[in-house]
């Protein structure tokens, strides 16, 4: 699992993540959402490590993040809403270099895999640079997924991606939670988050406005117990305003 408490990151007089905690069990997806600004790349960030928090406790499983830093790591991947692989590279080469770095054994069975289920096969022997901005966010994906992380951090992860991309990814996710694998997913997309999320965590100007189930949120938002999460959202977005 994956437990925040007190998180806290300031840059320079900015308050980008104020005080947020939180718990994602195995098994379960957490949607992150908020509006623009609220802190959630922020906060993903100081989850894989990518951005040291000012102050708080990151624990991944038994790990602290701070001070087991390579072993918490290696549980983890994280895919960022503007991919940015190395360009140099063909596409092979690029999941090649990312499963030597988590020490893959014999990772050319997953490459293979992974290629072939997200429509990139063909494309192993291309550079990098010489693909759309949507098929970089599937290599990005792939490279993810190729050491079979058990906590998996996306954010925006359908920004680009064709629809038979997007199912798939969809449907892999599913399977990885089944597995007793979890996921955080960061998006405005807001009919996803209520497609695939377990639990709900709201956030603005960087702290916890609401967390739950989205029957618990409705409740918290004095909503309808129809009311999608939308109107939810936005009603709870509203009231901080």
């Amino acid at each position: 699992m994956i437990q925040v408490r007190g998180l806290h990151k300031v840059y320079k007089k900015v308050k980008a993540v104020d005080d947020l905690s939180f718990t994602l069990h195995d098994g379960e997806i957490l949607g992150l959402v908020g509006p623009n600004g609220a802190g959630k790349t922020t906060t993903l960030k100081c989850l894989c490590g990518v951005v040291l928090p000012t102050d708080g406790l990151i624990l991944i499983d038994d790990y602290n993040l701070s001070t087991d830093e390579q072993a918490a790591k290696q549980l983890l991947a994280f895919v960022p809403e503007t991919p940015n692989p190395y360009e140099i590279l063909t596409v092979y080469e690029h999941m090649k270099f990312i499963s030597l770095l988590y020490s893959v054994e014999d990772p050319d069975p997953k490459i293979h895999e992974l290629l072939t289920v997200f429509e990139l096969y063909e494309k192993r022997d291309d550079l990098v640079n010489s693909l759309s901005k949507g098929m970089k966010q599937k290599l990005t994906i792939c490279c993810a997924l190729v050491h079979d992380p058990k906590m998996l951090l996306l954010d925006e992860p359908l920004i680009g991606i064709d629809p038979r991309g997007a199912r798939t990814l969809k449907d892999m996710l599913i399977q990885r939670v089944a597995q007793g694998k979890s996921v955080i997913i960061s998006s405005h997309m807001l009919y996803l988050v209520e497609e695939l999320c377990h639990s709900i965590l709201i956030i603005d100007h960087g702290r916890k406005i609401a967390e739950g189930s989205l029957e618990e949120i409705r409740k918290t938002a004095l909503a309808s117990s129809n009311a999608s999460l939308e109107e939810v959202f936005l009603k709870i977005t509203e009231e901080q305003e």
